[in-house]
């Protein structure tokens, strides 16, 4: 089994593509690459399994993606397009005594607490039901003997953050699906990871996202071997954006999968 492997269970921004309403060329696509859940990947190491994130199209990804385990929930930032899937985690918590490790910043956690307060107010651990195990993120965290490390950066006015994933010395994988700005501390502790995925909204300039330049200019920033781009809204039509890209730069699509092999 590969030491790291990720699988994109969605790429779309939080209306999803095709978006309601539109009749854009790609709202209309027929390839595939082009229909996006909300964002969220699905990690698998020897040891454990992750999701980060967990949208309204939570359990429409896990059936199409074949998830059945999961030993922990990570969470970027409460909006909902990274949360409301949440009570579909119950799946993973069948037994009475299992419980769900759920890792999020504590502001983050606090909205989870109360949009879900069934589910941690203790007062219903039944076999079947959703048991959340707050886990609140303070700094570094080991998931098996991967290391977590939390990535602030600037979305709007919501606290966020993405997530750096480092196995035995070497930084695997960074996952900063929603973000303006990376701050100086998260932009210094990705530097030189192997793969960069990163919020790329769309070519408009956006308020709270970034755009394809401002997310190729992380790239140039960071000096990743490869970056995909995620998060993404309708006016990117992948079979027209992509080859304009430079070769270490690609779009991530809904059920891409990447995997990492530490050498011996």
């Amino acid at each position: 089994m590969a030491d790291l492997t990720l699988t994109f269970l969605g790429t779309g921004t939080s209306v999803g593509v095709p978006m309601i309403g539109c009749d854009c060329e790609t709202c209309r696509s027929t390839d595939p690459r082009d229909n996006r859940m909300r964002s969220s990947v699905w990690m698998r190491t020897p040891e454990m399994a992750w999701v980060v994130d967990t949208g309204p199209d939570f359990r429409s990804q896990c059936l199409r993606a074949g998830v059945r385990h999961l030993d922990a929930a990570l969470f970027t930032h409460p909006h909902m397009d990274h949360v409301t899937g949440f009570d579909e985690l119950r799946r993973f918590t069948i037994p009475a005594e299992a419980s769900m490790p759920v890792y999020a910043l504590p502001s983050c956690l606090a909205v989870l607490e109360r949009m879900f307060f069934y589910a941690f107010n203790g007062e219903n651990r039944y076999r079947g039901y959703l048991k959340p195990f707050p886990k609140p993120i303070h700094g570094p965290f080991h998931l098996g003997e991967t290391l977590v490390t939390p990535l602030p950066v600037l979305h709007g006015k919501v606290e966020c953050i993405g997530y750096l994933f480092s196995r035995h010395g070497r930084k695997l994988c960074a996952y900063i699906p929603d973000a303006k700005v990376l701050l100086p501390e998260s932009l210094e502790a990705i530097q030189g990871v192997d793969t960069l995925i990163i919020d790329a909204l769309r070519h408009t300039e956006h308020s709270t996202h970034m755009s394809f330049a401002e997310a190729l200019q992380v790239h140039e920033q960071a000096q990743p071997r490869r970056t995909f781009f995620t998060h993404l809204q309708c006016e990117i039509l992948h079979a027209r954006e992509e080859p304009r890209l430079p070769a270490d730069v690609r779009i991530a699509y809904d059920g891409l999968e990447l995997s990492w092999e530490l050498a011996e």
